[in-house]
Order: structure tokens, then C-alpha cells, then sequence
């Protein structure tokens, strides 16, 4: 009896300790889930606190922003004068000029006669310095991508690119040859021939080739309705192709401001004579232009003004003229190389041609390759360019004859 008792007694204390043991493992699953579940609390907790403090920065910079915009403007002007480091003199937008104070917080050397500020609108004091602003047509004119016309395209013109080069890249790149020969090089070239012969062409292989700033405009741009809005734009063209030296600026159809003054004209001719004195003062002033070239060109060199022509401001007068019979085969050769053509003779094109300017040598092809798409064929005959040419040949009589509207569509 006393066994049997002795066993129960150890049955029992084993199976208390059993669980005992059981219960130990299921507080420490509990509590290693409860310690996953704190840690992953506090992650949460670290993120959104990271996250209010990025949308408080965020709030900060719009009410920033907004109390910017609630900001009243800044009135534009100039410094005429400098009296001490806490008072200038400065010219607004609106003409009137104003002793102010300075900001403080703005570096000495960068106040300056004639640079540009903004003033405050009740104190007219100087809150801080501007950049100088370009006319959006002169600083437009800058040149960003190469355009793809090279001088091999240039065909029939070996001459006059030599010329081009001599005196436009020549003294930008070797500027040291004209120093050991003692002379001054070139200001600039005027291009003068026929419409269609390459003057622009040549610009654009000139602006291709160079590793200058290239600037170009059209001389009716600096045509402008207002007094002194022309010269302004002249000078500002200068400036900045000073500034971006290097540079190259070209000027297309300068006759449009460079017309032969009169006595005798209206208030819209003097205006625009005062742009072309503007630009003879820029071309041959009193300001030397140093790394800045110019390139002109026209089809009116007889109506430009005799101060424009005069070596020193444009030194070179290479004229660019209607192709003759080799200038039209080179020039032949590199439409006709760029085109899929079955068994064409460019001689027998060359002896057709006779008087043709390069622009329409190459309508001449540009046609002959309509003719055969036309036709639903995928390569140009000689048959095409020689209906092409009698296209040509019939525009280009209807073009001096026609004079009444109904012409031009019989």
C-alpha cells in the first residue's frame, strides 16, 4: 500500500512539473510575439514620425511660397551712383531717380553704376541684384544645336569658303599669325549674290564647322516700331555676342536696315536709320570687338549704305554668284549622291541647266523625285530630271511674265 501511494506521489509531481514547463514555454512564445510586436510598433512609430517631419518641411516650404506670392512686386531699376556703402543713387523703371538706402546683406562689389536691382515698392531701397536681361528676340538668336550642313555640301564654292574661313575662323582659332604679321584681322565678310545661290548655306557650314557661339538674326528684326527700340536690340546683340566670346554673329538680308540714308523719308525710315547707325557704331566703334565676327549677306548689295561697305567694318566682300557649268555638277553631284537613281547623266542635266541658282538645281532634283513617286517607282531616270527641268524651265518664265492674280493658278 505504501508503495502504490509513493507512486502516485512521484506521477504527480512529474506531471506538475510537465507543465510547469508547458506553461514556461508558452510565456516565452508570449512574450518573444509581445517583443516582435513592440519592435515592429516602434518601426511604425519611427516612420510616421519621419513622415510628419518630411510634411512638415513640405507645409513650411508652401507657406513659404505663399508668403512669397502674397509678397508685394519689387519695383525694376538701375544704380546711376554709388554715394557710400549705405546710400545709392538709382534711376526706376519709371524714369524717376531716387537716393536709397543699400541691403546691407549684398556684397559690395557687385553694386555697381549701371547694374540692375530690384527696389522695394514703399522704400525704393535696394533688396537685391539682377542678372542683365537680353530682349527674348536677341537672346533667341543664339544658336544651340549644330545645324547639319557641312562644307563638302556647300558645292561649287570652294573660293568663297576659303575666303569665309580665312577671315572668320582663321583669326579664332590661330589668332598668334596675325599677331607676328602685325595687322588687325578681319571684323567680318558681306555676302552678296543672286537669291538661291548659297549665302545662307554657306553661313549655316560656317556655324556647323566653328566651335564659336553662333548668333544669328534676320536684319527685319531689327526693324522695330518704337524710337530706340532697333538700336537697343543692336546693342544688346553685340553685348551678348560679347559676352559669349568666341562668337560669330551672322546677319541675314542686312539691306533691310542697311538701306542708303536719305534726306527725305518718312518717321519709320529715320527710325530705321538709327539702327544702322547704331550697328555702324558697334561694327567700327569706339569699343573694340575682338573674338567677335560678323557675317552678312544680301541680294541688294547696291542699295546698302556706302559707311557699311568701308573696309573696317566689313572687310570682305565675296561675292556669291549663279553657278556656272562646274559649279552646277559639283552641286548636282551631291543632290543626286543623296538619291536612289538608275543610270543618270549628270552632264546632259548640267547642259539644261544653264542659268539655274543652286536652290533651284535642287528642286530640279526634289521634282524629278516626285515624278517618280508619282509613277510608284522607287528610283529617278534620267527621263525624271529632264521633265523636272521643263517643269523649271516653265516656272521660271511664268515668273517674269505673270502679273494678274488669275496667272497664278492657270
Amino acid at each position: 500500500m505504501l508503495i502504490r501511494m509513493g507512486t502516485d506521489v512521484e506521477r504527480n509531481e512529474s506531471a506538475m512539473h510537465n507543465k510547469a514547463e508547458e506553461d514556461l514555454r508558452q510565456l516565452e512564445e508570449s512574450y518573444a510575439a509581445l517583443r516582435d510586436e513592440s519592435q515592429q510598433l516602434i518601426n511604425e512609430r519611427n516612420t510616421l514620425e519621419a513622415d510628419v517631419r518630411q510634411l512638415r518641411k513640405k507645409i513650411d516650404r508652401l507657406e513659404e511660397n505663399v508668403n512669397l506670392l502674397k509678397m508685394p512686386p519689387l519695383i525694376i531699376g538701375h544704380i546711376q551712383d554709388i554715394l557710400d556703402h549705405e546710400r545709392a543713387i538709382v534711376r526706376s523703371s519709371n524714369g524717376t531717380v531716387f537716393q536709397v538706402s543699400l541691403n546691407q546683406r549684398l556684397e559690395p562689389e557687385l553694386l555697381k553704376p549701371g547694374t540692375r536691382v530690384a527696389l522695394n515698392q514703399d522704400s525704393l531701397s535696394v533688396i537685391e541684384v539682377l542678372h542683365e536681361a537680353w530682349d527674348p528676340m536677341v537672346s533667341g538668336a543664339e544658336m544651340v544645336e549644330k545645324p547639319s550642313i557641312t562644307y563638302e555640301d556647300v558645292a561649287g564654292l570652294d573660293d568663297q569658303v576659303e575666303s569665309v574661313r580665312e577671315a572668320i575662323e582663321l583669326p579664332l582659332v590661330k589668332p598668334e599669325l596675325f599677331k607676328k604679321i602685325g595687322i588687325v584681322p578681319p571684323k567680318g565678310v558681306l555676302l552678296v549674290g543672286p537669291p538661291g545661290c548659297g549665302k545662307t548655306l554657306l553661313a549655316k557650314a560656317v556655324a556647323n564647322h566653328t566651335e564659336a557661339t553662333f548668333i544669328r538674326m534676320v536684319g527685319s528684326e531689327l526693324a522695330q516700331k518704337y524710337i530706340g527700340e532697333g538700336g537697343r536690340m543692336v546693342r544688346e546683340l553685340f553685348s551678348l555676342a560679347k559676352e559669349k566670346a568666341p562668337s560669330i554673329i551672322f546677319l541675314d538680308e542686312i539691306d533691310a536696315i542697311g538701306a542708303k540714308r536719305l534726306d527725305g523719308s518718312t518717321s519709320g525710315d529715320r527710325e530705321v536709320q538709327r539702327t544702322l547707325m547704331q550697328l555702324l557704331a558697334e561694327l567700327d566703334g569706339f569699343d573694340a570687338l575682338h573674338d567677335v565676327k560678323i557675317i552678312a549677306a544680301t541680294n541688294r548689295p547696291d542699295i546698302l549704305d556706302d559707311a557699311l561697305l568701308r573696309p573696317g567694318r566689313f572687310d570682305r566682300v565675296i561675292e556669291i554668284p549663279i553657278p556656272d557649268e562646274g559649279s552646277r555638277k559639283a552641286i548636282l553631284a551631291v543632290h543626286l549622291g543623296a538619291m536612289n537613281t538608275t543610270k543618270v547623266s549628270i552632264g546632259r542635266v548640267v547642259e539644261r541647266t544653264n542659268g539655274y541658282s543652286g536652290a533651284e538645281l535642287k528642286a530640279t532634283c526634289v521634282e524629278a523625285g516626285m515624278i517618280a513617286i508619282r509613277d510608284g517607282r522607287s528610283s529617278v531616270r534620267q527621263t525624271d530630271l529632264m521633265e523636272a527641268i521643263t517643269r523649271l524651265d516653265k516656272k521660271r518664265s511664268q515668273g517674269s511674265t505673270m502679273r494678274s492674280p488669275e496667272a497664278l493658278y492657270s
